[in-house]
């Protein structure tokens, strides 16, 4: 009976079945699930993020070294998104996102009870390369398993629910820190993440039209790398994802030193509360994605990239409410800029969508760890306005490579056509 219901399944997944429509119970068990994975995933990797200008002045490190907090778990993560695609490809999406989950909800459960900054750096590290098995691999799962016409839209809320799993636990750490301390933050976060992690685990269906691939050495996934690496339409995504995150993070890390400090003085339960930023692109990412269904990608994340440096602009001021303002517009840019980068990965891989998929993921995670880390060296030297003044260039750098790279085919057959 059992056979015969998966002989069912895989014959209806390969001949007939188109995948989850929006709006179907599965469909809806997809997202939520993943959703949680997302919070489990980006509460953990920024869990400090809340909490640097505590960590920093309780441990005595300057804010660059506090920051390396992030950098050690996203270049963790960086590390582990391709090996992570290959284990999916064997064992299943599904399987390798709960092994990965379980084993950094374990090290970020440790993280607190480190007695030294060296060791918390490498528990940070450990954790980010299990959470290298959750990005890439939902992504491609959400590929297989959900109807083509509704797959922009579907990445489009798993990160507008990442961005939730980024803001709770930020929000969460600010004022457990401000009571108890930084490692009663990262502690509150990491059981929010266990918490996640058994609801994820509960709710996301079995995939109906994975297969396991065969092994092919590692010639065939070189061969798989260097055709993705050759594709120019997925090395603009690619940089893409190294420059926007990078400068994303480095706004995120620095700007509460900034706050902190003098002329605003304020307080890091207070500080924390930036992050409610977030919503803004828990908005924008759905948006995004319903949008590109109307303008085109290539339109709408041109937009995002442009509507991230006009709101950079206004954290040039000395002015709270410009600040303010100006945080919440440039992340709403960023997340319809990545919900485009990062659902678009799996629409232009036509083979190999997990390898795709975690090549964005290898880019966007580095972003994060070098200029992230970096970026606080031209804030020590030169202040805030030259960290602002590095992502505007970078927002700008990448616009262009977009503009020239994503060309809409159309141009060539008619005069008016709406961009892909």
């Amino acid at each position: 009976m059992s056979t015969s219901a998966a002989s069912t399944s895989r014959s209806t997944g390969e001949f007939g079945w188109e995948g989850h429509l929006k709006g179907s119970a599965a469909y809806r068990r997809i997202l939520a699930g993943l959703a949680l994975a997302g919070v489990a995933t980006f509460a953990q990797l920024y869990s400090t993020q809340a909490v640097l200008p505590l960590m920093a002045n309780e441990l005595h490190i300057t804010a660059a070294e506090a920051a390396l907090t992030i950098s050690f778990a996203t270049v963790g993560l960086a590390a582990t998104v391709l090996p992570w695609s290959f284990v999916a490809d064997r064992i299943g999406r599904v399987r390798a996102m709960t092994i990965g989950i379980a084993a950094a909800t374990v090290l970020g459960l440790l993280v607190p009870m480190a007695p030294a900054f060296p060791l918390v750096l490498a528990l940070r590290a450990l954790e980010g390369m299990a959470l290298g098995g959750i990005p890439a691999i939902a992504i491609a799962y959400l590929n297989e398993e959900v109807n083509k016409g509704h797959a922009a839209l579907a990445a489009g809320s798993y990160v507008a629910g990442t961005t939730l799993g980024g803001l709770a636990g930020r929000l969460l750490a600010g004022p457990v820190g401000e009571l108890w301390g930084w490692r009663a933050a990262t502690l509150a976060v990491s059981l929010l993440a266990t918490l996640s992690a058994a609801l994820f685990l509960l709710l996301v269906p079995q995939p109906r039209r994975f297969t396991p691939s065969s092994a092919g050495g590692l010639r065939g996934a070189m061969r798989t790398l260097v055709g993705h690496s050759s594709n120019p339409r997925l090395v603009a995504l690619y940089v893409q994802a190294f420059l926007l995150m990078g400068g994303f993070v480095a706004v995120y890390n620095y700007l509460g030193f900034r706050l902190h400090a003098e002329p605003f003085g304020l307080p890091a339960t207070v500080v924390s509360l930036i992050f409610l930023a977030y919503l803004s692109g828990t908005l924008s990412s759905r948006w995004g994605a319903g949008l590109s269904m109307r303008f085109g990608r290539r339109t709408v994340l041109l937009v995002g990239i442009a509507t991230m440096t006009a709101g950079l602009g206004l954290t040039l001021w000395d002015n709270l409410a410009a600040i303010l303002v100006g945080l919440v517009i440039f992340t709403g840019g960023f997340f319809a800029a990545h919900s485009i980068g990062a659902g678009w990965t799996g629409t232009i891989a036509t083979s190999g969508r997990a390898q795709a998929a975690s090549l964005y993921n290898l880019s966007y995670y580095l972003g994060s760890s070098i200029i992230g880390w970096a970026g606080g060296l031209a804030f020590q030297a030169f202040g805030w306005n030259a960290l602002a003044w590095t992502v505007i260039a970078l927002c700008c750098t990448t616009a262009v490579i977009t503009a020239v790279v994503h060309r809409p085919p159309e141009r060539r057959v008619a005069v008016v056509g709406s961009s892909l």
